[in-house]
């Protein structure tokens, strides 16, 4: 689907999907939210009503008002597999990120070689736990001569959204 390629570029996967080893699965829109399910869940729930239908596998993202998709938190598993450019903190660091700050230098643990300014990238710990994701601020070759306060990652979202925006996540 279009928006799915305009939405990984700028989250740095790459799109292939679909096909897994646990069986096929597929996007589904549903009331202005894209859903990622398995097909056998898919053609199961034909036999409930669109109104009655509240969610339908993992949400993937949703559409704005204006018609622009965003990428949800929940889609952090899937993307995180498929990663092509990547982002280490620091232990101190991952708090801040988790309490919804952009990364700066000084929290940068490393990168991945070949990160443009403005790549979507996957944000990990040192233990390769996804922590998030944003877009690079700095290519790779600008953090190894920045400043340390300077912000190398933007924050977009974190697993710490499901404590902070807990009443909201639907």
């Amino acid at each position: 689907p279009p928006w799915l390629t305009q939405s990984t570029r700028s989250s740095g996967i790459n799109a292939e999907y679909g096909e897994r080893s646990d069986g096929n699965y597929v996007f589904r829109y549903h009331k202005d939210k894209v859903y990622y399910v398995s097909e056998d869940i898919m053609k199961r729930a034909t036999n409930i009503g669109r109104k009655e239908l509240i969610s339908l596998g993992t949400m993937f993202g949703k559409f704005s008002k204006t018609e622009k998709f965003k990428l949800h938190i929940t889609s952090l598993d899937f993307i995180s597999s498929y990663a092509k450019q990547k982002v280490w903190l620091k232990p101190g660091a991952e708090q801040q990120f988790l309490y919804g700050n952009n990364v700066t230098k000084a929290g940068l643990g490393r990168i991945s070689a070949g990160t443009e300014r403005y790549d979507g990238v996957v944000v990990y710990n040192m233990n390769d736990l996804p922590l998030g994701f944003g877009a690079a601020a700095k290519s790779t070759a600008e953090c190894k001569t920045t400043d340390p306060n300077t912000i190398v990652v933007f924050h977009q979202a974190d697993i710490g959204e499901y404590l902070r925006a807990e009443s909201t996540m639907s």
